[in-house]
């Protein structure tokens, strides 16, 4: 009997269990927990998915960025190259500017020396007309009773030339600052011939 009071008290107990889990919903509760963990887990995979897609996004971003960059690089050293080429070409007409404003300048001075030298011309000129064909006449009057050829080359205190006499031709050279006016008239008219 001992035996079937236990047994009894197992059925009993067992079906207080029963009824306990009946009444505790204890499987309601199970199918709220796994809708909520599906739930979760559909999040955490959306979750997932915007994070892979913002991921995308950050790199593509960078990546953007980056060569953007580069262009930006590409484009600087360009344009430091034009800016060199730039001042290159500044620098030259710079100097051509100084260049063609020195020409302009000696051009204007050029046309004030021929001016000048326009104006000098024709006061040689209004004098030339009197005294040189005077000073020709006695020039080639000279020399045809001298026949001394003169070197009008030669510095001041020096006189040069050549006698051409009736057989030969006679160098002449004369230091003036060493010798007498007297003594140079003396020997020059040494050279001409007293026969006519």
């Amino acid at each position: 009997m001992a035996q079937a009071h236990s047994f009894r008290d197992y059925e009993e107990t067992a079906e207080a269990l029963v009824n306990l889990i009946d009444s505790s919903k204890a499987e309601n509760q199970l199918v709220l927990i796994r809708d909520e963990h599906r739930d979760f887990l559909d999040r955490d995979q959306e979750t997932k998915a915007v994070v892979s897609q913002i991921l995308r996004d950050v790199g593509q971003s960078e990546e953007e960025v980056s060569q953007k960059l580069l262009n930006m690089e590409e484009q600087k050293k360009q344009t430091e190259q034009e800016l060199q080429l730039l001042e290159e070409q500044l620098r030259k007409c710079t100097a051509k500017n100084q260049i063609s404003e020195f020409l302009q300048r000696e051009l204007e001075s050029l046309r004030n020396g021929e001016q000048e030298l326009q104006e000098l011309q024709q006061e040689v000129d209004e004098d030339t007309t009197e005294v040189i064909p005077s000073a020709i006449y006695m020039a080639q009057l000279y020399h045809k009773v001298t026949r001394i050829k003169w070197e009008h080359d030669t510095a001041p205190p020096i006189l040069k030339g050549v006698h051409y006499g009736t057989e030969l031709a006679t160098p002449i050279h004369i230091d003036t600052a060493v010798r007498s006016r007297c003594d140079i008239s003396d020997q020059l008219w040494g050279y001409v011939s007293t026969e006519w």
